[in-house]
């Protein structure tokens, strides 16, 4: 049975890479009564590529993956609605407002959150944001005319507003700009492969999948030698200063996850390990005295592994029901 974090996640998962160019969405309440996938079109990729813009409605609880202009039109008060953003782990999005018509003395708000919240969790989380908590969010309410350009920090961006009047609304334009170093990243798929580089910054870095997977790390350079340990009280990289670590969890937030394993030296070959957590996440710790680099490849693990998680006692604390 899925997982509760699962279903909540249901309507973030499902949703196409942007690389085919196609965006997936499903309103979680009224699933049963409309269509839930929104497939482009070859002909509407092709009107895309030769530079169009793409035009749709937005839903009270929305996903989105691909640039364009949307417009969310309430017919009735709308009082929990969120729409989330993502796009490659190389991309940031920016979100322009284009028409704002809300009642912020009434009640209504519109606000920009850089990065994901979900059942109160956050992500990228609090110890790894390059900005306090408070300033990740922008609220249009009181900023009005003087922000209405927002970039996020990472591949994920969300806007969650409250509009009580039917027939107020907004609009705005999604753009996607190049990030040369990704840092904190959600990942659009159950499998892929990815090189994170953090290059002389002291910061933490995090790579979420939000499925079951088995990751193999191919390739770690850091700026010292060490050791691999299998997290244990007295074990670990935590005074090494640079070192990666395994996360395996129930949540979105990396703070409140469970520490698998440390990799503390540098290597080329294979280190693999399957992690059955409704979220894994691979964390880099940059003391920001060297380059360090990590190369790893992931896939959703398929239930008959899942289902022989008591092969590996590590899995055990991602299945505590069962």
């Amino acid at each position: 049975m899925p997982s509760a974090f699962q279903f909540q996640c249901h309507f973030v998962l499902i949703f196409l890479a942007a690389s085919k160019g196609e965006t997936r969405y499903l309103e979680v309440r009224d699933a049963s009564e409309d269509e839930p996938f929104l497939l482009l079109s070859e002909d509407l990729k092709r009107e895309l590529s030769a530079g169009q813009i793409y035009r749709r409605s937005l839903r009270c609880i929305d996903m989105l993956s691909i640039e364009g202009q949307f417009t969310f039109t309430a017919e009735q008060p709308q009082l929990n609605c969120a729409t989330f953003f993502i796009g490659e782990p190389e991309e940031l999005i920016t979100i322009d407002y284009n028409f704002v018509n809300i009642d912020c003395q009434g009640g209504d708000f519109l606000k920009v959150f850089d990065g994901w919240i979900l059942k109160g969790e956050k992500f990228p989380s609090s110890l790894d944001h390059p900005l306090p908590a408070s300033q990740r969010y922008v609220d249009f309410c009181e900023s009005g005319n003087i922000q209405r350009s927002i970039r996020s920090s990472q591949n994920v961006a969300m806007i969650f507003f409250r509009i009580h009047q039917p027939g107020n609304g907004f609009t705005v334009t999604v753009t996607k700009n190049t990030n040369l170093f990704p840092c904190n990243v959600i990942s659009q798929t159950p499998s892929g492969r990815f090189t994170m580089v953090i290059p002389h910054q002291h910061r933490n870095c995090s790579f979420s999948i939000i499925y079951p997977v088995v990751i193999k790390i191919s390739d770690l350079i850091l700026g010292h030698l060490n050791g691999l340990f299998l997290k244990k009280p007295s074990a670990g990289c935590a005074g090494v200063g640079d070192f990666v670590e395994l996360l395996g969890g129930t949540g979105l937030d990396p703070s409140k996850m469970f520490p698998l394993a440390d990799l503390c030296h540098s290597f080329h070959g294979s280190a693999q390990m399957k992690i059955g957590c409704d979220n894994t996440v691979l964390r880099m710790v940059s003391s920001g005295k060297h380059i360090n680099r990590v190369t790893f490849e992931y896939r959703q693990l398929d239930l008959q592994e899942t289902e022989n998680r008591k092969e590996n006692s590590i899995e055990e604390f991602c299945f505590p029901s069962i």
